[in-house]
């Protein structure tokens, strides 16, 4: 019997119909790009707002696209944690609501744990023991991964995530949003060694993160320490390339040395890798070059499954399986970027 997923996270309203043997039997996904386009980011109640609208019509069109009857459902899962507050709620509160509404057992997600589960859905083997990365706007965490739901949190973002530097980065040179995909673009066309940004805690033996001062070290390379404002600022398109290639470039080496020291010192052989950032081009490439190197075998989400989704809760079959279901006084675990 399939179950239906539901992810409202941030900024995605997203649901699935998720068959017993993994297969994505419907699936459907409303994006708020547009809404937040203005503000250069996120706006936590604006995302809430838009959920809110949103979220029945997209569990419909799931369930409509699966051609299947929500009584046949086994249950309903739905992200609790990590993630926005208001946006987290409106996703629990609709799950809950059709849990109780069609008799169905909850199942509880963890969005991260979510994320590295997308690897293994698009294997045909098994991929535990690995090490996990999550690379995403909201986070930057690493796990040794004994199983699907038996994880140890290794380390993580002690400030910035990556992909809240890359938004930043973009925003300062005023390019389109999301940001990740724009820095891309133009890193393509620039010169990776222009500047030499600092690769922060990368010599560390600690599996932390910490892009913050590498945010600040673009801004100063933009617009030096005291301007204030970014629209003045009259770049050439060669100084942007060179700028998000070299910005690009010092995100990158650290997420490949770290994932390096993790593998090497839990000794496993596989490394997956989930989260928004990870759609990334030259991180999917220089983590093939550093698999190759190494000897680790390298598993990567889908494109589609890197951004925030519903199918990769397909994570709640493991739980059932286990007996682990949720009870209906559940509650949010929102955003704090460390332990989860």
């Amino acid at each position: 019997m399939p179950i239906l997923t539901i992810e409202s996270t941030c900024d995605e309203t997203a649901a699935a119909i998720i068959a017993s043997d993994g297969s994505v039997l419907g699936e459907s996904v409303a994006t708020q790009e547009a809404l937040h386009e203005k503000f250069r980011g996120v706006v936590p109640e604006v995302a809430a707002r838009a959920h809110v609208e949103r979220i029945l019509p997209v569990v419909d069109s799931a369930i409509r696209a699966a051609q299947v009857d929500p009584l046949d459902l086994s249950a309903i899962a739905v992200a609790d944690r990590p993630g926005l507050a208001g946006s987290l709620l409106v996703g629990l509160v609709a799950a809950k609501t059709l849990a109780v509404a069609w008799n169905k057992p909850l199942v509880a997600i963890n969005h991260l744990h979510a994320h590295l589960y997308a690897c293994q859905l698009a294997s045909t083997t098994s991929l535990y023991p690995s090490i996990g990365m999550v690379v995403s706007g909201g986070h930057t965490s690493l796990y040794a991964c004994e199983s699907p739901l038996d994880l140890e949190y290794l380390g993580g973002t002690i400030d910035d995530a990556a992909g809240e530097a890359f938004d930043k980065v973009a925003a300062m040179l005023q390019l389109d949003f999301p940001g990740g995909p724009a820095v891309a673009k133009l890193a393509e066309q620039g010169n990776r060694t222009a500047h030499q940004f600092p690769r922060s805690l990368i010599h560390q033996q600690s599996f932390d993160f910490s892009f913050s001062g590498l945010k600040t070290a673009v801004r100063y390379a933009i617009v030096g320490p005291g301007q204030q404002d970014f629209s003045k600022i009259n770049l050439t398109l060669k100084a942007k390339s060179d700028l998000c290639a070299s910005f690009e470039a010092a995100v990158v080496d650290v997420l490949v040395k770290k994932a390096e020291k993790a593998i090497q010192k839990r000794g496993y052989s596989n490394l997956i890798v989930g989260g928004g950032v990870a759609a990334n081009g030259y991180l999917r490439e220089q983590l093939k070059a550093s698999a190759e190197k190494n000897g680790y075998q390298l598993n990567i989400a889908p494109l589609q499954w890197c951004t925030d989704n519903a199918v990769m809760g397909a994570l709640a079959l493991e739980k059932i399986n286990r007996g682990e279901f949720a009870p209906l006084d559940l509650d949010i675990t929102p955003g704090l970027q460390r332990g989860f």
